[in-house]
């Protein structure tokens, strides 16, 4: 048994439907519920990264870079870059290097720098599931963060479970579809069994009702 597009666009509808109007814009999350997958063995953990042909918008990027990486990452997009000065400063105050990087999705940090780097925020990332992706002083960090952007994170750790975004509101019903097709096509290649260890999924928007999709 598989879930075909027409199951995805109803699921879509009615999680729309379920969704009261917020003064935000929520996201389209998918929740999984797998079964028969003995978590103590970590081959049979999911930890997957997948790129979302659609993105789902609204991430911000934060880079740890200097010199010219740091002068082309502003000028890429990102929303912040910290400087080896800063993060110098940084390493001095946890509460402050928590506080900085609170409001970031996305990290990307210039490979120089990714020691120190791993001693400010891993603590703090490390448990988001967050690391920042090491990048080379030379990297096109356009494309790096355009790739970072489109990309989410399945992991199950040790339950049966796991989530992700796979949009917002203001995308069209055909672009989340697509997202969502990515996401499952992924995990079911991951799973032994496929869709057989796959217990149920669920669509939802961020304050929204749960809506059944498998």
């Amino acid at each position: 048994m598989s879930l075909q597009r027409k199951d995805i666009n109803e699921a879509i509808t009615k999680a729309r439907q379920a969704s009261k109007k917020r003064r935000f814009e929520q996201t389209f999350e998918l929740a999984i519920n797998l079964r028969e997958l003995d978590m103590k063995r970590p081959e049979n953990r999911v930890n997957l990264r997948v790129q979302l042909p659609n993105g789902i918008g609204g991430q911000k990027v934060l880079v740890f870079a200097g010199g010219d990486l740091a002068l082309r990452a502003r000028r890429s997009g990102a929303d912040e870059v910290i400087e080896p000065a800063e993060l110098a400063e940084l390493a001095k105050d946890k509460k402050a290097a928590k506080k900085r990087l609170k409001d970031f999705d996305i990290f990307i940090s210039e490979a120089p720098l990714m020691p120190t780097v791993g001693r400010v925020a891993g603590p703090i990332l490390g448990p988001r599931g967050k690391m920042p992706t090491p990048v080379p002083p030379q990297a096109p960090v356009d494309n790096v963060i355009e790739r970072e952007r489109r990309a989410i994170v399945l992991r199950t750790r040790d339950k049966m479970f796991c989530h992700c975004m796979v949009g917002r509101e203001n995308m069209t019903d055909e672009q989340v579809a697509q997202n969502i097709e990515v996401v499952l096509n992924n995990l079911v290649a991951a799973t032994k069994r496929g869709y057989a260890n796959i217990k149920s999924i669920y669509l939802k928007t961020t304050m929204g009702e749960a809506v059944k999709l498998f």
